[in-house]
């Protein structure tokens, strides 16, 4: 497995508004992110899944699912999502192994999971106003929050790509 931090240190972006941050619509409707956009499935063994409680004013706002957003252009979904991550969780690249990326393309436009494995513990945090709460939940208590439309419509099968060691229990659907 390759570390995530291979990737290259990220750091929050203070600079100005990236072009990527933009809506794109088309015939599969309106999605976030110029040159798509990208999500961390950050799994721990010990604590379950990390999930962002997104804030009221967001698209889909007050609902839960993965730290991420639009990625930058020219920027790896890899990239994009362990950047977004830090700037919204504080989830430390070092900290963390890839396991696999999950790719949903509409044509115009896709959103990349990027499924990641604690390899050492840390503590999620705030970072920004995109977020009302980070938890970490088990698998089988996922399914009973009030998901993000997309998240909620690829759990099922992130999930079962998830090593056994992580899954405890998984989603009803």
């Amino acid at each position: 497995m390759r570390s995530a931090a291979s990737i290259g240190r990220l750091g929050k972006d203070s600079g100005p508004r990236d072009p990527g941050d933009a809506w794109v619509e088309g015939e599969a409707g309106k999605f976030w992110g110029r040159f798509g956009s990208s999500g961390l499935l950050v799994v721990d063994t010990e604590r379950g899944i990390l999930l962002q409680h997104r804030a009221l004013w967001s698209d889909h706002g007050g609902t839960w699912g993965l730290p991420g957003g639009a990625r930058h252009q020219g920027e790896s979904a890899v990239h994009g999502a362990l950047r977004e991550a830090w700037e919204e969780a504080g989830v430390p690249d070092e900290k963390v192994e890839l396991l696999f990326t999950s790719v949903y393309d509409v044509g115009y436009w896709s959103y990349t999971t990027v499924a990641v494995s604690v390899v050492e513990r840390f503590e999620a945090v705030i970072n920004d106003p995109e977020s009302i709460a980070l938890e970490w939940v088990t698998p089988s208590d996922v399914e009973l929050l009030d998901l993000h439309p997309g998240f909620a419509a690829a759990w099922p099968k992130l999930w079962r790509r998830l090593p056994e060691s992580s899954t405890m229990v998984g989603p009803t659907s």
